[in-house]
């Protein structure tokens, strides 16, 4: 498996408009995409720092993965995941990982966020960080 960049950082939050006023009106970033992701029950917007994304995620529905992380973290929500690119495809570093003894969440690849090739590493396996694996099916 090869990781080749950090492709974004995955961060939950409670409303979605106010956090991308704080993100383009406090910190001077610009919203570059915003989407819906119907099977994951989120909405997402995207910036770009220099080579990677930032994710802001806000949960669509109140049994999402994400409205649940912002329940349990007080309402406030936060870092919620990293998300690796990988250059040889999210099946093969799967298969990889797997085979290590790393949980998997996701046992085959799935459609997310930008149309990208996504599965997750539960954060039991991975000392408390809920890592995202990433591939664009596009750049091959």
């Amino acid at each position: 498996m090869e990781l080749s960049h950090i492709e974004h950082v995955g961060i939950a939050v409670p409303n979605l408009e106010e956090a991308i006023a704080f993100y383009e009106n406090t910190l001077g970033l610009k919203c570059f995409a915003i989407e819906e992701v119907a099977d994951q029950k989120v909405r997402t917007a995207f910036f770009k720092v220099g080579q990677t994304k930032i994710e802001l995620l806000e949960g669509t529905s109140e049994d999402s993965a994400i409205s649940k992380y912002i329940a349990n973290n007080g309402g406030r929500g936060g870092i919620q995941h990293i998300a690796f690119a990988v250059e040889d495809g999210v099946a093969n570093a799967l298969a990889e990982v797997e085979e290590k003894g790393c949980r998997l969440i996701d046992k085959a690849p799935r459609k997310g966020a930008e149309g990208l090739n996504i599965a997750f590493l539960h954060p039991k396996s991975t000392f408390g960080t809920l890592i995202e694996m990433c591939e664009d099916p596009n750049k091959k």
